[in-house]
C-alpha cells in the first residue's frame, strides 16, 4: 500500500460494513464487536503515551478497511490480533514524526502525560493550543447540524460515549453504521481543515 495513496482513500459504506464483517468472524454483533476493537485500540495507544489516540485507533481501523476492500480479504490472522498488528506500525509512524502533538476532538490530554524536559514541553503545549485554535475556527465552518453531529459524537467517555451514540442514532434516526459513516466524513474534513490551518496552506 503505498504512503503517498492512503491520504487519497475515504471510508465508504461499503468498505465499512465490510470491516464490521471481518471483525464479527461470521458471528453478527450489530456493531459492538467494532466498538470494542476501537476501544482496545484506544487504550493501547494511550498506553505508549500518544497525544491522539481515538485517531490512530481510527487510522489503523481505516487501514484495515482499506485493504478489506482492496483484497477482499485478510486471512490466516485473527481479526483482534491483525489489528494490533496494524497498530503497531501506526504507532512506530506516529513515532516518527518531527512533531507530534495533536488535538483531538476529545481534547488534549492531561498536562502531566506531557514530556518532562521544559523546552520540549512548552514546543508541544505551543503546538497543541494552536492546533485547538484551529480546530475550534474549523468546527465553526461546519453547518450547525455537522457541528452539532460531530460534537455529540464524541462526547463522554468509554460506555457513556457508546450509551450516546446509540441515543444520537436514534435521535437522528439512522443505524449505528450510518452515524459512524457520518461521523467519519465530518472528522475528515474537519482533519483537513484543522491542517491546512496549522500549515498555513
Amino acid at each position: 500500500m503505498a504512503a503517498g495513496s492512503q491520504k487519497d482513500w475515504s471510508l465508504s459504506q461499503s468498505a465499512f460494513r465490510r470491516l464490521l464483517s471481518w471483525l464479527d468472524e461470521g458471528v453478527e454483533s450489530g456493531g459492538e464487536k467494532y466498538l470494542e476493537t476501537r476501544r482496545r485500540l484506544v487504550q493501547y495507544f494511550d498506553r505508549k503515551n500518544c497525544l491522539s489516540p481515538n485517531e490512530l485507533a481510527d487510522e489503523t481501523l481505516n487501514r484495515i478497511a482499506r485493504r478489506l476492500a482492496e483484497e477482499g480479504a485478510i486471512t490466516g490472522t485473527p481479526p483482534l490480533r491483525y489489528c494490533y498488528i496494524v497498530a503497531k506500525f501506526v504507532f512506530l509512524e506516529y513515532y516518527r514524526r518531527p512533531a507530534r502533538a495533536e488535538v483531538s476532538l476529545d481534547g488534549l490530554r492531561n498536562p502531566r502525560d506531557l514530556p518532562s524536559h521544559p523546552a520540549a514541553q512548552a514546543d508541544l503545549v505551543a503546538d497543541a493550543e494552536r492546533r485547538s485554535r484551529c480546530l475550534e475556527n474549523c468546527l465553526h465552518k461546519l453547518s450547525p447540524d455537522n457541528r452539532r453531529l460531530i460534537l455529540e459524537y464524541y462526547q463522554g467517555d468509554q460506555r457513556t460515549k457508546i450509551d450516546n451514540r446509540r441515543n444520537l442514532a436514534s435521535k437522528l434516526q439512522l443505524t449505528m453504521n450510518a452515524l459512524s459513516i457520518r461521523a467519519c466524513r465530518i472528522r475528515d474534513a474537519l482533519e483537513d481543515c484543522v491542517r491546512k490551518c496549522c500549515t498555513g496552506k
